[in-house]
């Protein structure tokens, strides 16, 4: 069953981004790499912050419009309901469950 995953990324500035992929990994690594021109790669966006996992694309695309039409402070909020210190969470992607779908 393919994954479509909404991310939040922050740079060390807290500067966020907010996009949707099939691959976060290999996502992850566009970003880090710079790989393509862009906001990330201008302000170094390269830390994951938070994700949702989604079974199918439109909910993940409805998801991701909606969180970036939150003000920022809703999006540091949710942000920090789950990762308080800010940890870049890159490194535990490969413990995702598939039972964190989302619907």
């Amino acid at each position: 069953m393919k994954q479509y995953y909404v991310y939040i990324l922050f740079s060390h500035s807290r500067t966020l981004y907010i996009g949707i992929t099939s691959d976060l990994e290999h996502r992850l690594h566009q970003h880090r790499t710079k790989a393509f021109p862009g906001f990330t790669s201008k302000y170094n966006i390269n830390q994951l912050a938070y994700y949702e996992i989604f079974g199918s694309s439109m909910p993940a695309i409805e998801r991701e419009k909606q969180l970036k039409g939150w003000k920022r402070e809703k999006k540091i909020a949710l942000i920090e309901s789950m990762n308080p210190h800010w940890d870049d969470l890159t490194n535990s992607l490969s413990d995702i469950p598939t039972s964190q779908l989302s619907s």
